[in-house]
């Protein structure tokens, strides 16, 4: 039976509302130090932090768009966590590369974590958006 269209929306998976939504989720990237990341780590989306304190560097524009090419619609956008788990005192800052801007806190606390958005604001320009 073919569900209704009405307002243009989609449906994942068979609609049940008990089961959960699965993903394919690689091994989380794991960072020791400060590190500039490559548009491939970033497409993995999860990133593990346990060493000296330092910035997690994400890729100049132009090696994110070369690195994720289908990423060409204004608004196209991808999620990415760092989870910290140093033990100390350490803190990891998401920083960024030629052509980002970056709104909220960058800074990932010793034992907290960090959800955050990369979207395409224009030709040749990203933003970060830190949302937990």
């Amino acid at each position: 039976m073919a569900l209704p269209n009405g307002a243009g929306g989609y449906q994942i998976g068979a609609g049940n509302t008990s089961e959960a939504q699965l993903i394919v989720q690689a091994a989380p990237t794991a960072l020791t130090a400060a590190a500039t990341v490559t548009a491939a780590q970033l497409s993995n989306g999860l990133f593990t932090f346990d060493g000296t304190a330092g910035n997690m560097t994400l890729p100049t524009v132009a090696l994110l768009e070369a690195g994720i090419p289908n990423a060409v619609k204004v608004n196209a956008a991808f999620d990415f966590f760092v989870v910290n788990i140093d033990g100390g005192s350490d803190d990891v800052t998401v920083a960024v590369g030629t052509g980002w801007s970056v709104v909220g806190n960058m800074q990932v606390d010793n034992a907290t974590s960090g959800h955050f958005r990369a979207r395409k604001t224009g030709e040749g320009s990203w933003t970060c958006y830190r949302i937990s």
